[in-house]
């Protein structure tokens, strides 16, 4: 993955680094998909990611943002630390790409990610305890959804200066 900035005003390593501090200090983020009257929808999820912006999350195949997805792959997440006051140094980011349900064999690396950012959702499925396997039962009713940005906008007034947004697209190489 290579994060191309659409504007020189800031290094590329910058906001790469704005943007991995902002996604490791939060782990829940806003999802915004489209309804089918075209009108927007928003959910919350916790995400994980990978080094080359594959965000991952978990969710009820039948929600209402679920089923958006299945007619149209637009989507848009936001991340931000929700403890943050105005007039501070702000700091978060919009990603904007498409999302889908997470089908077969690409299911075993959803797990695999989303596992490793919360310890938590492996022990559950672990089932060690009787809770861990009722929390287990209804986690394994959910669907996992990877979202794939193509293009972020950061907010970082520590590092870019009061209220400036760096805006990059994201380029995947291929494997």
């Amino acid at each position: 993955m290579v994060v191309r900035l659409e504007s020189r005003a800031f290094a590329e390593s910058a906001v790469r680094a704005s943007l991995a501090h902002i996604l490791a200090e939060t782990s829940i983020a806003s999802i915004s998909t489209v309804t089918p009257g075209h009108r927007a929808h928003i959910n919350t999820a916790f995400v994980a990611y990978t080094p080359d912006l594959e965000f991952y999350y978990i969710s009820d195949p039948a929600a209402a943002h679920a089923q958006n997805l299945l007619r149209n792959p637009s989507m848009a997440l936001t991340i931000f630390r929700s403890t943050q006051r105005w007039g501070g140094d702000d700091r978060g980011a919009q990603l904007f790409g498409t999302g889908r349900r997470v089908a077969g064999a690409a299911t075993k690396t959803a797990r695999r990610v989303y596992a490793r950012r919360f310890p938590r959702y492996a022990q559950y499925l672990r089932g060690r305890t009787p809770q861990d396997r009722l929390l287990a039962d209804g986690l394994r009713t959910l669907a996992f959804f990877r979202f794939t940005p193509d293009r972020v906008q950061v907010l970082d007034e520590g590092r870019f200066g009061a209220a400036t947004f760096a805006n990059a697209t994201v380029r995947r190489t291929r494997r």
